[in-house]
């Protein structure tokens, strides 16, 4: 036997970021973390080491996900729920269980190791992506995520999900048709200089609440989502109109520097009566050149912030 408790609580990060991709839900993916975990402790003296530590517990954790996605539908974005919306749209919300959730990096993106691996392992939490492996049918979205993102071979990959090699390779050719079809946002690798200056003109407006310094920011075909909220908008002038409208409430708000998704976040504060600032919601922001393409404020922030170390209150 290989392999001990500590050497299998060290694939954590690993995991999670493996489960968050399958499920699209930060506690889904804790969840069944955990549950390997069990498994990988009961198992670990049958553990006969003709696979990797590691692949061995991937193997479990996309078997418990496979068990997981078997009863419920899959994950959204506001996006994919109809055309854009108007500032006089009626709000409607949507459980928490039916949106693809923001997961904070650290969780799922381990802190040391190949800065090559490390970036792939980033890029593929994005939200954008992460809503596109959703509407893949569960089996082809474990066989895509092992040979895409971690590299297996497809004979891994099939004795992984007890398949034939030749029905892992189909899978792969219907999984990457699905997600070549489906419009991808954002740029790839490490943030540029333009667009780390552009992120410190953010919160300076966001600070001073000036609205046309924020919609100036935004590409012409941005979307501006809010879940758990199914409106979604398109384009600076939608996203001015809301700023000064329905969301003039976050005059006076307050940012709070995090990353999740791969994306830069922001914990967002707004007044409170009485001082100080409590929190209203999770900013997530998608770039694509030097432009924000995507501005999502998650607004369950009594769940979110814990899982980001936020607090829920700034003094």
């Amino acid at each position: 036997m290989t392999g001990s408790v500590a050497e299998i609580e060290a694939y954590r990060p690993v995991l999670v970021g493996h489960c968050y991709r399958m499920l699209g839900s930060v506690f889904e993916a804790d969840d069944a973390v955990q549950e390997t975990m069990i498994r990988a402790w009961r198992g670990l003296e049958k553990f006969d080491g003709r696979a990797s530590l590691k692949n061995w517990l991937y193997r479990i954790a996309t078997n418990v996900c496979l068990d997981l996605l078997a009863a419920r539908k899959r994950r959204a974005r506001p996006m994919e729920e109809g055309a854009a919306g108007s500032v006089t749209d009626t709000l409607a919300a949507r459980p928490s269980e039916y949106w693809v959730e923001p997961i904070p990096d650290d969780l799922a993106v381990p802190s040391e190791g190949d800065p090559f691996e490390r970036a792939l392992l980033r890029q593929s939490i994005r939200l954008a992506f992460v809503a596109a492996l959703q509407h893949l049918p569960p089996r082809q979205r474990a066989a895509l995520l092992l040979v895409e993102v971690l590299g297996w071979s497809a004979a891994e990959a099939a004795e992984s999900l007890d398949m034939t090699v030749a029905a892992v390779n189909s899978a792969l050719q219907r999984a990457r048709a699905t997600l070549a079809g489906m419009e991808a946002r954002g740029d790839a690798g490490e943030l540029t200089g333009p667009q780390r200056e552009m992120l410190e003109r953010y919160v300076d407006a966001f600070h001073r609440y000036d609205v046309e310094a924020l919609a100036s920011l935004l590409r012409e075909d941005a979307t501006f989502s809010m879940p758990p909220y199914a409106l979604w908008l398109r384009g600076p002038e939608a996203v001015r109109a809301w700023l000064e409208g329905p969301g003039c409430g976050c005059r006076g708000s307050r940012l709070v520097v995090t990353a999740a998704s791969g994306w830069p976040a922001f914990g967002q504060y707004r007044v409170k009566e009485g001082g100080g600032h409590k929190a209203w919601g999770l900013i997530v922001l998608e770039l694509e050149g030097d432009g924000i393409a995507g501005w999502n404020t998650f607004l369950e922030v009594e769940r979110l912030f814990p899982k980001f170390g936020l607090p829920l209150e700034l003094g």
